[in-house]
């Protein structure tokens, strides 16, 4: 029970109580970013294991993902509690979709900071495939836009990936 005390103190001292995050956003190439839930498992699998070098040479160190051995099962438990920390407003990760839904093709994160200089740190990544591409130039314009117009943080640290 303490834990979930502590997480509401952590999340209020970084986002204002009552402020809700946003559920769905389009960004300017026809796709969609909207908070990652559990359900999303198989797509995501596809997304993370697809690039998953690229990745843990990003995420590896700090967060020790995505391990090589990763199961859909262990997935799926780490999406949930994605979903959960966002109910909570502990942490964020948004998906990135296609129109229909039939592609993750990257995440948005959005954390409290864990060095001074900033209230937030942000990153985003797309699956290999998309490095490089209009999409991926699109999520680069659109994301530091999109957290200056719609969250309210005042020294956000992008690190775009």
């Amino acid at each position: 029970m303490t834990e979930g005390i502590e997480a509401a103190a952590s999340a209020d001292a970084w986002l204002p109580a009552g402020w809700q995050h946003p559920t769905l956003l389009h960004v300017p190439t026809g796709h969609h970013l909207r908070p990652i839930r559990a359900s999303d498992t198989e797509l995501d699998m596809a997304a993370v294991m697809g690039s998953r070098e690229r990745l843990w040479s990003i995420y590896g160190k700090a967060w020790g993902w995505p391990p090589a051995t990763m199961t859909a099962e262990q997935d799926r438990v780490d999406l949930q509690r994605h979903a959960d920390e966002m109910e909570t407003h502990e942490s964020f990760n948004f998906a990135l979709f296609d129109e229909n839904e039939t592609e993750l093709i990257g995440c948005v994160y959005i954390d409290p900071a864990e060095k001074p200089g900033a209230d937030a740190d942000i990153s985003w990544w797309v699956r290999d495939e998309y490095v490089g591409s209009d999409v991926e130039a699109a999520l680069d314009k659109f994301v530091p836009a999109w957290i200056a117009r719609d969250w309210p943080l005042t020294a956000p640290r992008f690190n775009q990936v």
